[in-house]
């Protein structure tokens, strides 16, 4: 049974750090995209389409980025490093979390704009 939770404890870092560069790569591909469309109205309503496609994707990637997180939380209970650098280390990464946060969140607000205003 440990063996498994240990598979699972990976497999599940693997999809967050997966589904965080899909993220990334979703709204690189909506700003190109966006780019095209201003440079060939002509094809303005076909790139749309596929702007609104890599946005749910977006969303959906977003979605996935903090379901795994809020499961890697409980994978990370152990002062493995020691109270004191523990201490320090929750407070990082709730810190970095904030931010991210907020980057994730502008980030779709971001793509949003491109494919719906």
């Amino acid at each position: 049974m440990e063996a498994v939770k240990k598979v699972a404890i990976v497999l599940n870092g693997f999809i967050h750090d997966f589904a965080t560069g899909y993220w990334l790569s979703d709204l690189i591909a909506i700003y190109l995209l966006q780019r095209y469309r201003v440079q060939s109205p002509e094809l303005a309503t076909v790139i749309l389409a596929v702007q609104r496609f890599f946005f749910w994707n977006c969303v959906g990637a977003a979605v996935t980025i903090f379901a795994t997180g809020g499961m890697r939380s409980f994978t990370y209970v152990d002062n493995f490093f020691g109270e004191d650098v523990e201490k320090t280390r929750r407070k990082m990464l709730i810190l970095k979390h904030i931010v991210l946060f907020v980057i994730v969140g502008g980030g779709i607000f971001w793509g949003y704009r491109m494919c719906f205003a």
